[in-house]
């Protein structure tokens, strides 16, 4: 079977994709290392590292933490800057036939704004995603995605603007009620929404009595939480009429399936990448295989299609 197979093909936000399996942020780095692995042009779409408006180191080391079923991080959003990634990074993605997303960072309203106008003048982007779920300094510490309001506030910002292209919301699992955070995004304007991001957890060595993370606490992600994350994309997929894009402990073609199912229209694969850099395309093809055994003409078709059994 293939990535590329016709029975994979689809669209998000009016985009053509060859097949719905992504390579999430901050597990692909600008897309372009990963040439010499993989045949980037077999992947559904490629999310790049985040993208501040200046550079950023990142946190102190040790980042990553190995747990039991998953992996926990915080890099603390280390990047090179808009700027030099679209002078540096983008040019070697304009060739590709697989469709590129800047996901988009800022710790104030202002920062988002600066780096969506950079990207605007770029060629060679699909869409935005932004990323909601790090702390927004300027209010004491908050999200942007446990708050409807700052949230509504942020998005209705950036739609101000005008981009020319789609907008996707990334929103944190580390909420009440997802479902209330994705109808703000999409009452703000927002093209689709992407969940879940990482976990707040903590890693603890007992013989030194510190965190095994420099920063403390870190994101966990990884298969340990995909049955939250579906639940997650389950309810956000029935409050919102724009599309979902699923994340969270993808390993598998059948796991992209049970997203799809769920609701989400694409998935985005993370952590797997870690360990196999050739995830993004191996479960794409595990997908289709899984589309050709189960009789389904079209990936499409899956979507949305879960039933709940009734007394």
């Amino acid at each position: 079977m293939s990535a590329t197979s016709p029975r994979l093909a689809c669209t998000l936000c009016g985009i053509p994709l060859l097949n719905p399996v992504l390579a999430a942020s901050g597990t692909f780095a600008y897309g372009g290392e990963f040439a010499s692995i993989v045949d980037l042009n077999s992947a559904g779409g490629i999310v790049v590292k985040g993208l501040s408006a200046a550079p950023i180191e990142g946190n102190r080391p040790p980042r990553i933490w190995e747990t039991h079923g998953g992996m926990m991080n915080s890099i603390g959003l280390q990047n090179i800057g808009v700027r030099a990634f679209v002078r540096e990074k983008l040019p070697g993605l304009r060739g590709l036939r697989t469709k590129v997303f800047a996901n988009v960072f800022g710790y104030a309203p202002e920062d988002y704004l600066e780096v969506i106008r950079v990207l605007e003048d770029a060629e060679g982007l699909a869409g935005y995603e932004l990323n909601v779920s790090c702390p927004n300094t300027k209010h004491g510490g908050m999200f942007f995605s446990s708050d409807p309001a700052l949230l509504s506030s942020l998005v209705t910002a950036v739609k101000k603007l005008r981009p020319k292209r789609p907008l996707i919301v990334k929103l944190s699992p580390n909420v009440a009620s997802i479902a209330v955070i994705a109808k703000a995004a999409e009452d703000a304007g927002a093209d689709a929404v992407s969940l879940v991001n990482t976990f707040v957890a903590l890693a603890v060595d007992a013989r030194t009595r510190r965190p095994r993370i420099g920063a403390g606490f870190g994101g966990l992600s990884g298969p340990a939480i995909k049955p939250i994350a579906l639940r997650m994309v389950y309810e956000a997929a029935q409050a919102v009429k724009i599309p979902v894009i699923g994340l969270g402990g993808i390993a598998s073609g059948e796991d992209a399936a049970e997203f799809l199912v769920a609701g989400a229209s694409a998935v985005e694969v993370g952590t797997a990448s870690f360990w196999d850099p050739r995830a993004v395309v191996r479960i794409a093809d595990e997908l289709d295989s899984f589309l050709a055994k189960e009789g389904v003409a079209a990936v499409s078709s899956l979507v949305g299609t879960l039933r709940f059994q009734r007394d």
